[in-house]
């Protein structure tokens, strides 16, 4: 072998070396940064979820107990050459299948988190809305019902009281993002509610002699009165017609709230002495706040309430979930009356 090959000899083996290095760090480097590292548990519906006053050591503790990751220090140290240990933020992030770690650092660190469709209806009172809103949101259930017996909160920031202030949450599916605070749900509300009364619907509240708050009272009785759509103008119309003249409205559902017992079926006559002022069969005009929260179709039966001479109204004896009409007491008699008699036939004493 030539002196001159001997020399080369080093240098080949150094530069395959250098390669051999270079190619091993590269390789890792993509591993870190640019190969897929979810887990095979990973679906299109992961989410990480971020509390609000998470530090990145809890972030790093829900990535290992949820075992999103095939391996977790590598995005440790990816997250921490990019910063994001310093910069967390909350929400609620969406784990794809095949994403890298730089794909999830972005995500993190951009707060680029999915939001939520947030769904209530068939409400009745402030506790099952405080619970339904802390299953979906991060706002916390307790704090948002202690919110809503807030008189000092509503009458300062909203103008309206802590018996009425349901009013205010109009049923729906709105977008929100997760970690939505029990003070901003109820600013996101608000914005809602003053998109729904347009000058339109402010100018028929006034034609018919009732705030917004007013009808929303009275639109919550209607849609417990029935499920029938085409029917609410009508019974809208005959508690008008009682507000107008100056006759007790003698809701049924006014009494069944008042009692709280929301499976009852049928009203005894003894229920009708249930002291509260949500009893319209005890006290006069609309009682203080609304017995559910009601559609905005049910607000709008009220808005265009249908104008007719009925005082009064009963269930149809065929259960059909329409009712019978009545201008006097006499005809009206009538109507419950067959009513009652059918309750009775299908055993329904309660």
């Amino acid at each position: 072998m030539s002196a001159k090959k001997s020399a080369r000899r080093p240098i080949v083996l150094i530069v395959l070396l250098l390669l051999a290095i270079g190619g091993y760090v590269g390789f890792k480097y993509y591993r870190n940064y640019f190969a897929g590292n979810t887990a095979k548990a990973v679906n299109d519906k992961t989410y990480l979820y971020v509390r609000t006053g998470y530090t990145y050591a809890d972030v790093l503790s829900e990535l290992r107990e949820k075992d999103f990751l095939k391996n977790v220090d590598a995005f440790d140290k990816v997250a921490k050459e990019r910063g994001y240990d310093d910069k967390v933020r909350p929400g609620r992030y969406r784990i794809k299948p095949g994403m890298s770690n730089l794909d999830i650092v972005r995500m993190l660190m951009g707060g680029k988190q999915e939001p939520v469709n947030v769904t209530f209806k068939s409400i009745r009172v402030k506790h099952d809305l405080a619970g339904r809103i802390g299953k979906v949101l991060e706002a916390d259930s307790l704090r948002l019902e202690t919110l809503l017996g807030d008189e000092e909160f509503w009458k300062t920031n909203y103008g309206l009281t802590a018996e009425n202030c349901l009013v205010l949450f109009l049923p729906d599916t709105y977008e929100m993002w997760w970690n939505t605070n029990a003070e901003d749900f109820i600013a996101k509300m608000a914005m809602e509610y003053k998109k729904f009364w347009t000058d339109e619907r402010k100018a028929l509240a006034k034609a018919a002699g009732l705030s917004q708050s007013e009808v929303s009272i009275l639109a919550s009785i209607v849609e417990k009165e029935s499920n029938m759509s085409d029917e609410r103008p009508t019974i809208a119309g005959v508690y008008i017609n009682r507000l107008n003249k100056g006759i007790k409205l003698q809701a049924d559902p006014t009494v069944v709230y008042a009692l709280g017992d929301f499976t009852i079926k049928r009203v005894l006559s003894a229920d009708l002495q249930v002291n509260s002022p949500y009893n319209t069969y005890k006290y006069a005009g609309l009682p203080p706040g609304p017995i559910c929260l009601p559609s905005k179709n049910a607000i709008d039966a009220v808005l265009n309430y249908k104008k007719h001479n009925y005082i009064y109204f009963c269930a149809k004896e065929d259960f059909s979930g329409y009712h019978n009409f009545a201008a006097t007491y006499t005809e009206h008699l009538k109507n419950a009356a067959k009513f009652q008699k059918a309750l009775t036939a299908r055993g329904i004493n309660r």
